[in-house]
């Protein structure tokens, strides 16, 4: 299972984060389905989050790090491991184009390599709290 959880608020299987706000064009792709992104969505790993030219996503997830999508963005939540009683676990997203700001959460805290974004050049390791990433194409 890619995701542990073990709160009763993370209970829904699969669970490992939630859209907190939607703005303009935007969708979640979950395999070779799309539908557009709704404020209190579920995400699970493999999701991908696609925006348009107005378009921008805020996320939660289970350790309270927060993303927030840009426009015109492209970001998969490729992998996403979280233990709520030790706080150990490790995220990678890829963010193929667009930008991505964050606010690391437990995660980047008990790990300093915990927390990894995956652009087409580089692979970024968050070893602070906050951070912005912009991959133009």
């Amino acid at each position: 299972m890619a995701a542990t959880l073990s709160t009763a608020a993370s209970a829904v299987a699969g669970e490992i984060g939630r859209i907190k706000s939607v703005t303009g064009a935007a969708q979640v792709v979950r395999g070779k389905s799309a539908a557009p992104a709704v404020a209190g969505q579920l995400l699970q790993v493999s999701d991908v989050l696609k925006t348009g030219p107005s378009g921008r996503i805020g996320v939660t997830f289970v350790d309270n790090s927060r993303f927030a999508v840009g426009p015109n963005t492209t970001l998969a939540l490729s992998e996403f491991q979280f233990d709520d009683t030790t706080h150990a676990g490790h995220a990678l997203t890829t963010l193929d184009r667009g930008t991505l700001a964050v606010v690391s959460g437990q995660i980047a805290h008990e790990n300093k390599d915990g927390m990894r974004v995956r652009t087409p050049t580089a692979v970024l390791a968050a070893r602070g709290t906050r951070f912005v990433v912009e991959v133009g194409r």
